[in-house]
């Protein structure tokens, strides 16, 4: 860790001696208050049409539950938060303990099938990169001619579908080991996906199906609308389009799968420098924009999360402990339900 933040510092400290520092000061100086407030009107929207979209998913899974929508809008406040504020992705299991909570039945259970409706989403998201991936590859200039980055983007939906598919069979293979302890993993593993499939009950139930897809891809449009807000704020129009939007929030979603930096700071911006590097968009202005687009996502998760988690009764430290409940929570899971 400590060689890394070494070479994390070594590379920004020679990226600022390569760019015009009095530039993106003038560019983020510059830049136009109000398409920067609409830019955050949208993303607030984006979230709530999350939220709206997580509702309907649970209720398809938990039928049966009195699910209403502000502890669903409360949960999906404090993940974003969380992600946003925290290392790695502890915002998911962070706002599946939050709503789990609120909900009746068994804590273990409970969790496990709230757990499947974050999947459902996840889903509902690889359709929407999937349509920004194909508006972005017929465009942006800085993929053609280089097939390997449309292969390592389209690996990851493939990986997805193979793992769905594929994992019954390993599950069978491993409950039939001669290893004790592979055996019994794999019972308990099953018994989490018996679970945890209820929670992809949305899809089969078009009434809730319908809201659910619907709310989550109209949250995607609207974070496309705030990142070209970003785009008339710096006055960056017309080289960069609304399509450029779509690559840069492309982008910033494939490369923080896997958080390199608290917040993904640096790495967020890297990625429009280089989106927006394609358009003939200088390092200045293009820095500039992923310092906006960032502080936007981050104000909006601080100033929906703040209320959601003192209204909740929480703490940074229950927020912390978020992974670790989130593992027990699991261990405690028994086989499949009655």
């Amino acid at each position: 860790m400590v060689a890394a933040a070494l070479a994390l510092i070594a590379l920004l400290g020679f990226a600022l001696s390569r760019l015009d520092l009095p530039h993106i000061v003038h560019a983020l100086v510059s830049a136009s208050p109000g398409w920067v407030l609409a830019a955050f009107a949208l993303m607030m929207l984006s979230l709530l049409a999350r939220a709206i979209s997580w509702q309907a998913v649970v209720r398809a899974a938990l039928p049966h539950a009195d699910v209403r929508l502000a502890p669903v809008v409360r949960a999906t406040m404090i993940g974003v938060m969380a992600s946003a504020m925290l290392p790695g992705r502890i915002g998911e299991p962070t706002r599946v303990l939050v709503l789990s909570r609120r909900l009746p039945g068994r804590a273990a259970n409970t969790f496990s099938v709230v757990a499947g409706t974050v999947l459902s989403q996840t889903l509902i998201n690889l359709v929407a990169l999937g349509i920004l991936a194909a508006v972005t590859f017929t465009s942006v200039p800085l993929l053609h001619g280089h097939a390997s980055a449309l292969e390592a983007v389209l690996a990851v939906p493939v990986f997805v579908a193979a793992f769905v598919f594929g994992a019954p069979f390993v599950l069978r293979l491993a409950q039939r080991s001669r290893s004790r302890r592979i055996r019994a993993g794999a019972l308990a593993f099953a018994g989490l996906l018996r679970s945890a499939r209820r929670g992809l009950a949305v899809f089969a139930t078009p009434r809730y199906g319908a809201p659910a897809v619907g709310f989550q891809l109209l949250a995607w449009a609207l974070q496309w609308g705030s990142c070209y807000m970003v785009v008339l704020a710096l006055g960056l129009n017309p080289r960069a389009t609304p399509v450029t939007a779509a690559a840069i929030l492309l982008a910033v979603n494939v490369t923080a799968v896997v958080p390199a930096t608290p917040s993904n700071v640096g790495v967020f911006q890297a990625a429009c420098l280089v989106v927006l590097a394609a358009y003939g968009i200088g390092a200045g202005p293009a820095l500039a924009y992923g310092i906006i687009l960032q502080a936007v996502e981050l104000l909006t998760a601080l100033s929906l999360g703040v209320p959601a988690l003192l209204r909740e009764g929480m703490t940074w430290q229950d927020i912390r402990r978020g992974r670790s409940d989130a593992t027990l929570a699991e261990e405690q899971l028994g086989g499949p339900e009655p």
